[in-house]
């Protein structure tokens, strides 16, 4: 039996970006391996118009439209709701399929040896058609530490950091995290785990939902035979401080959920205290204001926020 498969993009004032990644996804809808039910555009409150006049497109599209930016996660199991698909595709829209970008991953996950695959990546190319190295290693409270301070930088094979910059992904393997830009997932194993946790806004949710699938006893696979352009950053580039900001709040909240009281409440206190001192200090030896200004506004949302930061901390418990 044909499986079916549905594909949930996010959109946050993407502008054209949005519009070439569906456009893709016709191009690569033309196989036999799998039908595509739905394309669900989830847009959270965009002001571009990017998610506007796309009714033309060959694809079986619907658009939620948010009047709110309920965040990624939220937006995600938003997108999910209700479906029937066998596999729900989750894409970023600064991503642009190649034609066998969906059936390539469909195709191995139907095969019987693959059967404890629940989640699988694909390698994407970026801009300048390098290799993007995507895959990640679950992090732990001591390389949560090393990328703080800049050691994962300064000695990368003694420190190694959380994505595996140290591997060039041009074979496929099996890996603890593939990144959310192409997270193709069971539906059942989505429905089974109750979806992306909504108290991260954005930033962290993928990897949550990659470690509680792995302790539930399934793997995460990257494909290297199948391929798509993924430009990276995206929308979030326009709002430096404000993705500063929503990532180390994801690192502080994923810490509680993940690791002891101390090993967290560590953690917590070296994002807020040890890492802006640091990051700063990188900032002025590479004489660069700009990043001065992001580093400094992006620290004084988080601390701003702490509050209500640790009011959610306190309701999610610790384990």
């Amino acid at each position: 039996m044909t499986p079916f498969m549905d594909i949930i993009i996010v959109n946050w004032n993407s502008g054209g970006q949005l519009r070439d990644c569906l456009e893709s996804i016709t191009n690569a809808n033309n196989q036999d391996s799998f039908k595509l039910n739905r394309v669900v555009v989830v847009d959270n409150a965009s002001w571009d118009g990017s998610a506007d006049g796309l009714e033309d497109l060959k694809l079986p599209l619907s658009i939620i439209r948010n009047t709110e930016n309920r965040g990624f996660a939220a937006a995600c199991n938003q997108g999910a709701k209700a479906s029937v698909a066998d596999y729900l595709l989750f894409l970023n829209p600064d991503t642009y399929l190649n034609d066998d970008s969906l059936a390539k991953p469909i195709l191995l996950m139907e095969e019987d040896f693959s059967q404890q695959i629940g989640i699988i990546g694909i390698q994407l190319l970026d801009n300048n058609d390098e290799i993007a190295r995507t895959c990640a290693r679950f992090p732990t409270p001591g390389r949560f530490f090393s990328k703080m301070i800049g050691l994962d930088r300064l000695f990368p094979h003694i420190f190694p950091g959380h994505f595996m910059s140290d591997w060039d992904h041009r074979e496929s393997r099996e890996v603890d995290h593939v990144m959310g830009a192409f997270f193709l997932v069971r539906r059942f194993i989505f429905e089974e785990l109750g979806g992306f946790d909504e108290q991260f806004f954005v930033y962290f949710e993928d990897l949550d939902f990659s470690l509680r699938a792995r302790q539930a006893g399934w793997h995460c696979f990257y494909l290297a035979e199948a391929k798509a352009r993924h430009k990276g950053g995206g929308t979030s580039e326009k709002v430096k401080a404000l993705r500063l900001f929503y990532s180390l709040q994801s690192r502080i909240l994923y810490g509680y959920k993940h690791f002891g009281w101390w090993s967290a409440t560590s953690l917590m206190l070296g994002t807020l205290l040890l890492e802006p001192l640091a990051r700063l200090t990188l900032s002025a030896f590479r004489r660069s204001s700009g990043e001065i200004h992001e580093t400094i506004k992006g620290y004084s949302i988080l601390w701003g926020k702490l509050p209500l930061l640790l009011k959610s901390i306190s309701e999610h418990g610790n384990p």
